[in-house]
């Protein structure tokens, strides 16, 4: 099988995916006119065209405005299902997804509104398209660590449908240490933890993340790679790696996708993954993604066999679910690998 087929067929677990950053331009539209919105757009195409960032903080002004679509638990079902239907035609088999509850809550919505909404789409999937999932409610870091503890607060009810906690926005002038306190309650409410590092911040900011939020994953990590012992101590950890190609290129993270630390990660022995990010945004969903780094690097087949297992590898399932997986992509790549 010829690697673009191989990627394509391949089974694969997306670990990275803000659920409100797969809003494609028309179901923008459609909401807005659904619930009587003003956007400042009057077209798809004009909304398309607003999609050039040149730095984080570009892309999070036009996220924040596409949220305001969002109003109804319906609404947000109709998000994560679109989604999740592309997942399935993609192969995609397993689902960890992000929801930023506070960019909601702001607007008057109810947390449950919104948990509602992904939740039943996810449900669904399981069931109808055989997709299973874990939930992330992810911190807005630019916001204070007061703000995150009311939704934690408001979190705690649901911890059947929510396994961890999470960090993003913008990475800088926002290190880990501002959210210490909100993580260790998490943690001890039994949330797992996971952060945002290393994508437009420095490698000590990785480490803070580990050391001081003690995350159990690390959203994006590129920079740990400037700093040879970092790289070692993650390595031996095997504490996994959440990397999103097109996001990174489209984010001016790096400036061509020939420049993106993967290859480098998996030499290092860092337990590296592919994921879309925010897929409506930055280009493409997980295909897209390792077709792109695949072609940009010439990666092997090995390559992205090891990628797509490191990510099962990498997952928050439960042990038996996360051997049966592991056995049915090892008996694809067997079967599929020249």
């Amino acid at each position: 099988m010829d690697i673009k087929s191989f990627i394509a067929n391949m089974p694969k677990a997306e670990l990275h995916l803000h659920i409100e950053g797969t809003l494609e331009p028309e179901m923008m539209m459609s909401l807005a006119e659904r619930n009587g919105v003003e956007l400042p757009y009057n077209s798809v195409e004009e909304i398309r065209a607003a999609y050039e960032f040149t730095s984080l903080q570009d892309f999070l002004d036009l996220y924040y405005q596409g949220m305001s679509v969002l109003q109804t638990a319906f609404d947000f079902y109709d998000l994560t299902n679109a989604y999740l239907t592309r997942c399935f035609a993609q192969n995609v088999t397993h689902v960890e997804i992000f929801f930023d509850p506070q960019g909601h809550t702001s607007r008057g919505l109810s947390f449950e509104t919104v948990l509602d909404g992904v939740t039943a789409a996810l449900d669904e999937a399981e069931r109808n398209l055989g997709i299973t999932s874990k939930l992330i409610m992810c911190f807005l870091r630019h916001l204070s660590e007061e703000d995150a503890f009311e939704t934690l607060e408001a979190a705690l009810p649901h911890q059947d449908r929510i396994i961890g906690v999470g960090l993003d926005s913008s990475e800088k002038d926002h290190p880990p240490p501002k959210f210490m306190r909100v993580f260790k309650a998490a943690r001890e409410a039994g949330f797992i933890a996971v952060a945002h590092a290393g994508e437009e911040g420095s490698a000590a900011n990785v480490a803070d993340a580990v050391d001081l939020l003690e995350i159990s994953r690390i959203d994006h990590g590129n920079a740990i790679l400037d700093d040879l012992t970092l790289t070692d101590r993650i390595s031996a950890a095997q504490i996994p790696l959440t990397m999103c190609p097109l996001s990174n290129l489209r984010l001016c993270v790096i400036d061509d996708m020939k420049q993106h630390p993967i290859r480098r990660a998996l030499e290092a022995g860092l337990l590296a993954t592919i994921n879309s990010d925010d897929p409506a945004y930055f280009g493409g969903y997980m295909s897209e993604n390792y077709l792109a780094v695949q072609e940009a690097l010439n990666l092997t087949h090995d390559e992205i066999r090891q990628l797509g297992r490191n990510a099962y590898l990498g997952s928050f399932m439960e042990d038996s679910q996360k051997a049966a997986a592991l056995a049915n992509f090892d008996a694809f790549a067997s079967a599929n690998s020249p």
